[in-house]
């Protein structure tokens, strides 16, 4: 994984005809770009996007006047918004279970049945049923609570030394496994329950546990560590899982390219197309970004069209900065130019 970094800004405004009115785009490096957005041309969600720019970006000389020659951004909404962050988490644990290592991480469930409603319902395309059969009924799949009291069909890939941490796993929805052999393995999303996420920290703000002032990853934790009868309590609170899959590669979004720190954006992919190219903006606030990044994931937790969770790399730091960020946000969709512009 790259190394989170902060970047000094260098302000381009790129004429009208290029972009929405009074939108300045800052970037410090338009050749990352520019070989990000080839990337993320690996896709086929973006080739179908992008059609021949992706060539077109290939053989490019020059990286601004790619960008201003070829798009036009649009603003996806006048209202602030809310960025927020995300990180690879790191874990300990070990193929055999032991006392030391005693909770699973879940591939998908044999009998966990996915329903796609697209082909009888276009509206619904975007939408699926999860759950399993009982009495020749579909049902809902187990909640959290019911998961660790019911012997599921489910291969284990690997058991972990914290309920907690593998909990913030399943947030994260990516991360990597520190085996007692000294071996590394990445996990990544792979399926949920289909049960809908309810945030454990709006729920401790709602109980009067953490204020909104504090509410953190880290305060999160701190709490858990204070109040250790009560962790399965407030993790039952959401009943969603995520269960994984193994990995060959550091942390990949659900757009199958792997995660670039800083570039790489989770967004509601009802909102707005995986693998669009986006410009978002925060101003006056702890964590003052301005850059170009790219939807290459998704998250059960993020909804609406102005709306995205920054990717923010592996380690420590990254998992400081992604507890705390929490910012007003202003978000811009690329276009393609139409060929008379």
């Amino acid at each position: 994984m790259k190394i989170i970094y902060y970047l000094s800004a260098i302000v381009l405004l790129f004429s009208s005809c290029s972009l929405s009115p009074k939108v300045k785009l800052v970037d410090k490096n338009y050749d990352e770009v520019v070989q990000l957005f080839i990337d993320n041309c690996k896709s086929k969600k973006a080739q179908k996007m992008y059609g021949d720019l992706c060539q077109k970006a290939s053989q490019t000389q020059d990286a601004k006047s790619f960008i201003a020659d070829n798009f036009t951004a649009v603003q996806v909404d006048e209202k602030l918004g809310l960025l927020t962050g995300y990180y690879e988490p790191e874990l300990r644990g070990s193929y055999t279970k032991s006392s030391v290592y005693q909770y699973p991480v879940y591939k998908t469930p044999r009998d966990l049945i996915t329903v796609t409603l697209g082909t009888q319902y276009p509206d619904l395309k975007n939408y699926r049923l999860r759950g399993r059969i009982e009495n020749k009924k579909l049902v809902p799949y187990y909640t959290r609570k019911e998961l660790f009291i019911h012997d599921i069909n489910a291969e284990v890939i690997c058991y972990v030394s914290s309920k907690i941490e593998l909990f913030f796993l399943e947030v994260q929805g990516s991360g990597r496994v520190v085996l007692d052999d000294g071996e590394t393995i990445f996990v990544g999303f792979a399926n949920q329950n289909g049960h809908p996420y309810k945030s454990i920290g709006k729920h401790l703000v709602q109980l009067g546990e953490i204020s909104q002032k504090n509410i953190s990853l880290q305060s999160i934790r701190a709490w858990f560590v204070k109040n250790p009868s009560r962790v399965d309590e407030i993790l039952n609170y959401n009943p969603s899982v995520v269960f994984f899959e193994k990995r060959e590669q550091g942390a990949t979004g659900s757009l199958g390219i792997e995660l670039t720190p800083m570039r790489s954006v989770a967004v509601d992919k009802r909102s707005i197309a995986l693998g669009s190219m986006l410009y978002l903006k925060t101003s006056d606030t702890q964590y003052p970004y301005s850059r170009i990044v790219f939807a290459q994931d998704t998250g059960g937790a993020i909804k609406g069209k102005n709306r995205a969770d920054m990717f923010l790399g592996f380690g420590i730091n990254a998992g400081k900065i992604a507890g705390k960020l929490q910012e007003p946000l202003e978000l811009w969709v690329f276009q393609p130019k139409k060929r008379e512009e």
